[in-house]
């Protein structure tokens, strides 16, 4: 018997498995699609990482609660043969990342207002002590997962001894200067003659002062949402979630949002700022929030350069693009400051 069909057995022997079908969804995950005889479905995740899948599948119940980001259900969790899985709902639809250049300018628009939508949610839901990583607060530790009184903290209510948390130490500035700095150095040698201006950029940078850390999904954006033909009916992938000013994590699904798919990104940035707006003031947005977006979106947790657009860019068309960004947003940062 294999994982899948024991984790199966385990948590629903009552039905009959249809089919199962491997699915790709991250670097550290093993996916399966289920379908059972009766209708429905569900998907069985390994992951490799216990500690980083159990925050992740916290800020995905988490979200779920508190937020009306469309998140599907977790159903069960455990661990099996030593590996720690999760069965969560299966949601019907295709994945967006193959059709977000392909759906009409209209929809596109509507869909970048929802995505905008969906952070100004998580921004208005989550508040944090520190910046950095967000971690699973175990049960006695200290501490309430909010810096300002006026949020209750980041609470799966099917577990009250579940609470995220970021614990990061230091000032706003000495932690984007290393989040910055960590991403320029894993930029490969292809990115060599834009470099020293990348970081000549961040020296002379003037950041807000220690702004409200705010939730900073890591990667929200059309490649990690089920597409219904008409709207996003469940976001994908909650892991590696970080505290962070809400401004960074704007630029951030902006940038996945406006810039990734399609040349002219001005109509799908002004949608996402809409649809931001429609929820929560806009964040404040210096160039170098937007400079560091496109470089922690440049490499991928292996250092391989990521592959935008679709059908995706490879190679040296890939480099060219996240180099036309980076030159676009060092211009802008330079005017900034003179």
């Amino acid at each position: 018997m294999d994982d899948v069909t024991a984790v199966l057995d385990r948590e629903f022997p009552a039905r009959t498995v249809a089919e199962t079908a491997p699915a790709r969804r991250g670097n550290t995950k093993e996916t399966t699609l289920v379908r059972f005889a009766d209708g429905g479905g569900v998907v069985v995740q390994f992951s490799a990482d216990a500690e980083a899948f159990r925050t992740e599948l916290a800020v995905a119940r988490a979200v779920g609660a508190r937020t009306a980001v469309p998140t599907p259900r977790v159903l069960a969790d455990g661990v099996l043969n030593g590996r720690p899985y999760a069965v969560v709902e299966l949601v019907d639809g295709v994945d967006l990342h193959e059709r977000f250049s392909r759906v009409s300018s209209a929809t596109r628009r509507r869909l970048s207002r929802g995505f905008g939508r969906s952070l100004a949610a998580l921004h208005g839901s989550f508040a944090f002590e520190g910046y950095g990583a967000v971690r699973v607060e175990d049960e006695g530790e200290d501490g309430d997962g909010s810096d300002d009184g006026d949020e209750e903290a980041a609470r799966d209510p099917s577990d009250a001894a579940v609470t995220l948390r970021s614990d990061g130490a230091g000032s706003w500035a000495s932690w984007f200067d290393a989040h910055v700095r960590d991403g320029i150095s894993a930029l490969p040698a292809a990115f060599d003659d834009v470099r020293g201006e990348l970081l000549a950029a961040l020296d002379d940078a003037h950041l807000p002062r220690n702004p409200t850390p705010r939730l900073y999904p890591w990667d929200l954006r059309p490649g990690n949402a089920v597409f219904d033909g008409e709207e996003v009916v469940a976001v994908l992938d909650w892991g590696g979630p970080l505290a962070a000013a809400a401004g960074l994590g704007a630029a951030k699904v902006e940038h996945l949002v406006a810039d990734w798919y399609v040349a002219d990104g001005d109509p799908l940035r002004a949608a996402f700022r809409e649809g931001y707006r429609s929820v929560r003031p806009y964040p404040e947005v210096p160039p170098v929030y937007r400079l560091a977006a496109v470089v922690r979106s440049a490499v991928d947790s292996h250092g391989v350069v990521t592959r935008p657009r679709y059908p995706e860019l490879e190679g040296e068309a890939a480099v060219g693009f996240h180099r036309e960004r980076m030159r676009e947003w060092l211009s802008v940062a330079s005017a900034a400051d003179d």
